[in-house]
This record gives structure tokens, sequence and C-alpha cells, in this order.
């Protein structure tokens, strides 16, 4: 893995949509935005770990 790993072409345009919808928004506007986004990055990752563990069988929890 010598080569850095790049983003296509639809995640540059959506990465640059992005930056234009935060460029327009108030400070608290951003603020917010941001908060919610931090939320559904810790959910994301919750629902990784929880398909994981599904996926490896190592789900906590009594087994009948």
């Amino acid at each position: 893995m010598d080569k850095p790993i790049e983003l296509s072409l639809e995640q540059q345009f959506s990465l640059r949509s992005f930056q234009d919808q935060v460029a327009n928004m108030s400070r608290e506007q951003a603020q917010q935005f941001l908060i919610k986004l931090y939320e559904q990055m810790m959910l994301r990752e919750t629902m990784y770990k929880h398909f994981l563990k599904h996926q490896w069988g190592i789900e906590s929890g009594p087994q009948f």
C-alpha cells in the first residue's frame, strides 16, 4: 500500500459541494451542523462495531 488512497471524482465533487454549503453558513449554523455530523459519525462507528461483532460471532449477551 505505497500509493495513498485518493477520493473518486464523485467524492471530490461531493466534497466541493459540501465546502460551498459550509462557506455560506453562519457560525451558529456551522456549529450545530458539526455537532450533528459528529453524532452521525459516532452512530456509524457503533453500527460498524455491532455489525462486525455479529459477523464474527462475538455478540455479547445471553446465548439461547
